[in-house]
């Protein structure tokens, strides 16, 4: 299965490690690791407005799609494609 994440980006569903809500601001923690994480190149920037982390085994997507939708896609059959 696939998980659409927005801007025409789809991704192996097996592929995701977490799912990271961006509507409150991100802890210390999260900041740090996204800093690093563009600075050596796994960040792909889905939007000028993100409001969600998708964290993936190859990068990490700066998502418009709300974390919510992106975890009720990943569980549902009705947004996932199968291989």
């Amino acid at each position: 299965m696939y998980l659409h994440m927005g801007n025409d980006v789809v991704i192996p569903l097996g592929e995701v490690i977490s799912i990271i809500d961006l509507t409150e601001e991100p802890s210390e923690l999260n900041r740090e690791f996204l800093k690093t994480a563009e600075e050596e190149g796994f960040v792909v920037q889905l939007s000028d407005q993100p409001v969600s982390i998708v964290i993936c085994a190859a990068n990490i997507y700066l998502s418009p799609i709300s974390a919510k939708t992106l975890y009720r896609r990943a569980s549902s059959s009705e947004f996932g494609i199968r291989d």
